[in-house]
This record gives C-alpha cells, structure tokens and sequence, in this order.
C-alpha cells in the first residue's frame, strides 16, 4: 500500500458529492490575476477565479496532458494517456477532406469518467466543447453525458456558431440548438439552469468546457466583429490584449454566477468546483515565466492553473507543489465520488483525492509526453526535465530554470542517459502513431494555431 493510499482524510462528506469541472480553452499559466497576471485597463481580469483559489486550493505545477485541445481531453475523459487512442495522433478533428472523421473520436465502448458516475448513481451534463469526435459515431451522449448543450468542433464564433468549417455548430443534445447570444453567456445561462434543476437528491457531475478564451477574437460587445469575420473565424487581423482578457473576465463571471447558483440551492457545501484549462496559451496569452505555447512541449505549452474548491474537504488559501497531470482527474474524482475504474481499462492517472484533503501529503512518479509535430519528446521527473526537440536533447532543471534556458546535458552526461531511459520505456509501452494517420496543420506554425483547437 502507498502512502498515498494509506493516508487519511481529516473529514468525509456525509453523501456523495457533486462535481463541477470547469475548462477553459487555451488559457495561458500567467492568465490569472491568482498567477500574478497582469490587471486589465477595466480592473482586475479574473476576480472571481482569484477568490476560489483563496477559497481552495491552487496548483503550482500543474500540466495538461498534451499541448493540443483534443488529446487533453481524450486523457481528462478516460484517466489514461491519450496515446491508448486514436485521438493521440493529434489529427485535426474535422470534417474536412484528408481527416478521418469516421474514425478518429472517443468510442463510445470506451468507460469514462461520467459513464462510471452514472452507473454510481450520478446525473452527468457537459455545457460546452466536446471536440472528441462527429456524430453519428461519437459524442457526448454516447460516452456517458445524460444532457449535452454546446459546440462539437474545436471552435466556433461568439455570435453566429459557425465552425471553421463554415456551418452553425451548436446542439442540444442531437438536434441543432436555437440558443442565440454570446457563448460565453449562453454556456454559463445553461450551467446555471442546470444546477438549478437539481434537487440535491441525486449526486450530479456538471462539466461546463468553455470555448473562452479561443479564438475568435470576440467580446461580448462584438457582434459587429463577429459579422465582420464571418465564416474565416480563425483570423489574424483581429484581436488585441484587451480583447483577450476581456474575454477571461466574461468567463470568470460566468463561473461567479455558477458559484453563486450553487450557494443559492445550498448545494455549495458538498461540491467540488474544479477550474483548469485544457493546454498552455496561445496567441494573446501570458505565461510568464515559462516560455513555449500551445503546440509546444516546453513548460508554456504544459503548465496550467489550477484550482481546486471543496469546503469542508479542502483547506482554504493553499498553493500546491503537487505536480499533476490532467488524467488524473478521473481517479480523483472516482475515489471522492466511492466509485471504480474499469477492470479492462487501468488507468494512468493517479487518484489526488488524499492530498486535496491533506496538502502535506504528496506523490512524486514521472510524467510523459509525445508530440509528433517538431518530433518532440518529454520526460519530468520531481524537478529534471528531458526534451527531444527536432533531433536535438535538452535537460532542464525546472526548479531553478524555469525557463528552461540552461541546457545541462554537457554537465549532467548520467542524468541525461536516465531520463532519456526512462522516456525511451515508458514510449515502449505506448502504442504508435497509426501508419494511416493524416497528421497536417490547417494552419501554418506562424499563425500559432491548429485544427487541432
């Protein structure tokens, strides 16, 4: 038995709780004021968000499973490193020509998180992105979601709901939504809406996955723009750093109103409210002091916020060491729920349910990444860091360089042939890229974008 296993919570609740899991889209480290995030010319961008993290707990190092939207979530969805899936080529999840829709999506067989809440007695939503595969072959009703409102592509206009494909992408459950107004709104008024329906008799789990703050470069008072851009929502004459944390600060006060909402059905107590986003920044954002994007496997690229709220259960104003990785969401939230992963389908992620409950309590194990665009590899082990970055190797203290600018592979020759060890074992028991994958970018490196959301 691990000491993590062993170790106690200080409390339990007296049922089932529920389970709120925000995420944001391309929100950069440094995007929070809770991060040391620069204040808007309107004021503070993310006042909201910063209070629950003094309410929470907040997460230092905390790294997303991939560098690109998708393979994130394919890992937050099953607890397992995305590259089981065929998600993990980093297809662009479209239905243009040269992809395979057909193919490449969460299947619906597979168990997940919400599928394995369900069968413990759950009511499960996802308000928001899905972004893991078409109908009719997959979606969110088909991996366990009882209730599915949003987009299903990578990303669609404020406004008028069209995806870079050029069609209105908004469902209600199966059917085409005849929702209007700014998304960011229009999520948040049915996260709301849903909680309120909710009589506390039975546990629910609400994943509420904003397209902010993704391009298009839109604001709630930018409806002109949004007619202006039209169907090219992945433009690169808009946008600005206003216009950027002006869309943060209309998500941070869509998560007040579900924070309130919870309060006002008095259901605050026994909910654990998560807050991350699903990669490193893009375009606009700040991530200070790493350096590296999305797309990349720098710590830019990887390290995210993170904020964790469960009174009661999690002790207020703590800023976590811990490092985590998002796929180990699904047991955490298994475990705080009583409920199992799947026999046939072990997971990678590990269960932090006891150091939410007890800081002083935490585990060390490496984490791993692969990214097939610019051949990168990652490797982190407690405060070393091995990157493969189109055939050249670099090894980073990232205690002390977070920067990662002092390439130690020349002072640290041992060290350098164990991470690269350990990284070439854990690839071994990864499947490969499969022979028929159409990996492209529809977009080139210089506009700091993919398909891939």
């Amino acid at each position: 038995m691990s000491h993590l296993e062993a170790a106690q919570p200080h409390s339990r609740p007296t049922q089932a709780p529920n389970i709120v899991f925000v995420l944001a889209d391309d929100l950069g480290y440094a995007d929070l004021g809770c991060y040391g995030g620069r204040q808007a010319a309107f004021g503070p961008v993310s006042p909201c968000l910063d209070a629950m993290a003094a309410q929470g707990m907040q997460f230092m190092q905390a790294y997303s499973n991939s560098p690109v939207c998708s393979p994130t979530r394919f890992a937050l969805m099953t607890g397992r490193y995305q590259y089981r899936l065929r998600g993990a080529a980093e297809e662009p999840l479209t239905r243009r020509s040269g992809s395979n829709p057909e193919l490449i999506g969460l299947p619906p067989e597979h168990p997940t998180l919400p599928s394995l809440l369900r069968a413990q007695n759950y009511r499960t939503a996802l308000i928001g992105k899905w972004h893991l595969g078409y109908p009719p072959n997959f979606g969110p009703l088909l991996s366990g979601y009882d209730e599915f409102f949003g987009p299903i592509s990578g990303a669609v206009d404020y406004f008028s709901y069209l995806s870079f494909e050029g069609s209105r992408d908004l469902m209600d459950g199966s059917q085409p939504a005849q929702a209007q107004g700014y998304l960011t709104d229009v999520i948040t008024d049915r996260a709301c809406e849903f909680i309120n329906r909710q009589t506390g008799a039975q546990p629910f789990m609400l994943s509420v996955h904003y397209t902010a703050p993704h391009w298009p470069w839109e604001t709630r008072d930018d409806e002109e723009e949004s007619k202006r851009v039209g169907t090219n929502i992945h433009h690169v004459d808009g946008g600005s750093l206003p216009v950027y944390q002006r869309m943060i600060h209309h998500m941070d006060e869509g998560i007040g109103r579900i924070l309130k909402t919870l309060r006002d059905q008095g259901l605050d107590n026994n909910t654990l409210v998560v807050f991350t986003s699903d990669n490193g920044g893009e375009r606009f954002s700040d991530t200070w002091p790493f350096v590296g994007k999305k797309m990349d496997l720098l710590e830019g690229g990887l390290r995210v916020p993170l904020i964790a709220r469960w009174p009661g259960q999690i002790a207020p104003g703590g800023k976590s060491q811990q490092q985590m990785m998002t796929m180990d969401w699904m047991p955490t939230l298994l475990a705080a729920a009583g409920a199992q992963a799947h026999a046939d389908y072990p997971l990678d992620g590990i269960s932090m349910l006891p150091h939410l409950r007890n800081p002083h309590v935490l585990c060390a194990r490496p984490m791993f990444w692969r990214m097939k665009y610019r051949s990168q590899w990652a490797a982190i082990d407690g405060v070393w860091k091995y990157l493969k970055l189109d055939g050249h190797e670099f090894l980073f203290n990232i205690e002390t360089d977070a920067r990662e600018r002092a390439n130690l592979c020349a002072r640290e020759p041992e060290r350098l042939e164990a991470m690269r060890t350990k990284y070439l074992e854990w690839a071994a028991t990864m499947p490969g890229i499969p022979d028929d994958a159409n990996y492209t970018l529809v977009y080139s490196p210089a506009t700091m974008a993919s398909a891939s959301g």
